[in-house]
């Protein structure tokens, strides 16, 4: 291969280096309903049940940074972002598998944090750990958590179900991890440059958004609810990468277009705060942060007033457009601003 030849990973982004390692034809089993393009494969299991497969993997460096986070929220937390793959499936998580890559820098105690976090996390989502693999890395952490579930095959929401004029709505508040990470790196550079008389940051005032960064929690409460009251969404998924990255997954997936509203993305007052002192965009924490672990859906108008009577932790924040139309959002002062689909810049329409 020459030079001209060589393509970085950055050149055609994670959603475009899926699409290229996944146009080879492999083997393919008759029994896998749903593979590579959504939260989990899903495979059938019998006539009315399915099983459902994901993955999450964390790596130091990239994912986390241990300067500033407790292994035991670490292994809280890779268990959080895998399970809620499986709530975005509409399904429930049972079984956990966890591999490690362990480096001589860390000592029998401190995985054993990394245990504690795993199994809080266990008990609060009802998911086992059920084994994994324990290997040595030279000088990285890494933490990878296979997850399994199951589900009813008619029970399951995928996120090619959005219809024209649905709408759509997210659970929660976005942007807080976001804020929790500008935090966290902001002292992280303030104890470099002052290692000599260092004391322990007090993070009282922004323990809101360090806690959806550190230890982000998978929506259980949501979709126990809508099997209780027995609503159904049309499409759903976790914002994992962000809302933008995420509308344009069920867009792609739905073959639909999105009309969101700026003003009513809901934002926590924590998130504000944060954005205000950096002097930074709020809304681009909304849009653009990723690991909140909310739950964007569309369901058709008619039942959100019967998803309110069960539910208030959500916002109505657009919706569901005809094909074509692409991904828009109408600012407070009426412009609209249209989202590119390659590289979901934003430019006025």
């Amino acid at each position: 291969m020459s030079d001209n030849e060589f393509r970085t990973i950055q050149s055609v982004g994670r959603a475009g280096l899926i699409k290229e390692i996944t146009e080879e034809t492999g083997f393919r089993n008759e029994a896998v309903i749903s593979g590579v393009g959504d939260d989990t494969a899903v495979i059938q299991e019998t006539e009315q049940r399915v099983s459902l497969l994901s993955s999450e993997t964390m790596i130091e460096g990239v994912n986390f940074d241990l300067t500033y986070t407790p292994l035991h929220y670490l292994g809280y937390k890779a268990v959080s972002m895998a399970v809620s793959d499986i709530y975005a499936m509409n399904g429930k998580p049972t079984a956990i598998l966890v591999n490690l890559g362990l480096p001589n820098k860390l000592s029998v105690d401190m995985v054993k944090e990394i245990y504690r976090g795993i199994y809080s996390a266990g008990n609060d989502f009802e998911v086992q750990l059920a084994g994994g693999d324990l290997t040595a890395s030279h000088q990285i952490l890494t933490i990878s958590v296979s997850v399994y579930g199951r589900g009813e095959k008619n029970q399951i929401i995928y996120r090619k179900g959005a219809h024209q004029d649905d709408a759509l709505c997210v659970t929660g508040d976005l942007g807080g991890a976001m804020a929790g990470l500008r935090i966290l790196m902001r002292e992280k550079d303030h104890w470099k440059e002052h290692q000599q008389n260092q004391v322990q940051p007090d993070l009282g005032d922004y323990e809101y958004v360090v806690k959806r960064q550190m230890v982000p929690a998978a929506r259980k409460d949501f979709i126990n609810m809508i099997n209780e009251k027995h609503i159904r969404l049309s499409s759903m998924i976790d914002i994992t990468q962000g809302l933008v990255h995420e509308l344009h997954q069920i867009m792609d997936a739905s073959n639909v277009g999105a009309y969101i509203y700026q003003a009513a993305l809901p934002i926590a007052i924590e998130t504000r705060q944060v954005a205000d002192e950096m002097k930074e965009d709020v809304d681009k924490y909304a849009l653009y942060g990723g690991e909140d672990l909310e739950m964007l859906f569309t369901l058709p108008e008619k039942e959100v007033e019967k998803l309110a009577d069960h539910f208030n932790d959500f916002a109505v924040i657009g919706k569901v457009t005809e094909t074509g139309e692409g991904l828009k959002m109408q600012t407070p002062d009426g412009d609209v601003v249209f989202f590119d689909d390659e590289n979901e810049s934003a430019d006025k329409a």
